[in-house]
């Protein structure tokens, strides 16, 4: 799948990043792609931290994929630095056909690059087909995570 190019988001990416999200039985419940103004905002807080990297991948012009990457550098680990990978998307016209697979060896080169030590991330238990899909990647489902809103 070489006809993907990633970069980085602008804020011109902001709809449909969100239609990504958007895109499944999960985000359809949580986002609201009829509301930008709160995306840009958040998009500005995220663009102007440099520990942050949020992705693109597109062809022609046309967004198909999107993660949010942050690195966080850190004391355990013998001072390793690790990537945080959140809000993977593939467009649901994209998914079975590899660009997931794609996006994420990107987002691995991509965090090499940053001289990072770990990858994680987290998936919703529900969602059983991304965690095969993270295991074949080569990822391991080593913790229990938690939330806590506010």
């Amino acid at each position: 799948m070489t006809d993907i190019d990633f970069r980085r988001a602008t804020v011109r990416d902001v709809p449909a990043i969100v239609g990504l999200l958007a895109d499944d039985r999960l985000g359809a419940l949580r986002e609201s792609p009829d509301d930008l103004a709160l995306y840009e905002r958040a998009f500005t807080r995220v663009n102007e931290d440099p520990g942050q990297f949020l992705v693109v991948g597109e062809r022609d012009g046309t967004v198909l994929a999107t993660a949010h990457l942050t690195f966080v550098p850190g004391l355990s680990r013998r001072g390793a630095t690790r990537a945080i990978v959140e809000a993977v998307r593939v467009s649901s016209t994209e998914r079975g056909a590899g660009l997931g697979s794609t996006l994420m060896r990107w987002v691995l080169d991509e965090c090499r690059s940053r001289g990072c030590d770990l990858v994680q991330l987290t998936s919703d238990r529900t969602r059983t087909d991304a965690h095969r899909f993270y295991l074949r990647l080569g990822f391991v489902q080593s913790h229990a995570g938690f939330k806590y809103e506010l």
